[in-house]
């Protein structure tokens, strides 16, 4: 294993440990609810995005060519914490792959289903896939602040370059 891969791999396993710990301390009903402050989206409808997004390059791994338009949306991910718990866990230990040039399928007319190919690989995938669970993670930040108590560890959400920069700013 090459240290892009390793470096990648342990974000992404800091993210979701973060991630598995506040669905742990959340209630099914915290997990399930509508929260205002996220327009009326849940937060498992934000694990339930992240989650489906690893699922379509792991599929576009095995295939060559990765299209997160054809997910396969399923809600049950979005109402059951423990489920997207379990996937978590998964998704991390299936991740373990070499390098390999991938094809991205993706339409950008919402009036279209055209589609336009662009090369990629599963190192930059893997990297677009931590990028958008941090923002996400952002965004269930503010959820879990308006539906429960629960404390938060300080750099859940929050991108590494923003940690690094805050911590050079303090010294």
């Amino acid at each position: 294993m090459n240290s892009e891969n390793l470096h990648l791999q342990q974000s992404i396993k800091k993210a979701f440990q973060q991630l598995q710990a506040a669905l742990q301390s959340l209630e099914p009903d915290q997990y399930r609810l509508p929260s205002k402050c996220l327009f009326n989206a849940s937060i498992g409808q934000h694990v339930r995005h992240i989650i489906e997004l690893f699922i379509e390059l792991d599929k576009g791994y095995e295939t060559g060519t990765v299209n997160y338009e054809n997910r396969k949306r399923d809600y049950r991910i979005e109402t059951d914490k423990d489920l997207a718990s379990g996937l978590l866990g998964t998704i991390y230990n299936e991740m373990m792959r070499p390098n390999k040039p991938l094809l991205l399928q993706t339409g950008y007319k919402e009036d279209s289903d055209e589609l336009i190919a662009i090369d990629t690989n599963y190192y930059r995938e893997l990297a677009y896939n931590m990028e958008h669970t941090v923002h996400h993670m952002a965004m269930i930040r503010i959820g879990i602040h308006e539906l429960s108590t629960l404390q938060l560890d300080e750099s859940f959400g929050i991108a590494s370059c923003t940690i690094k920069y805050r911590s050079s700013c303090a010294q």
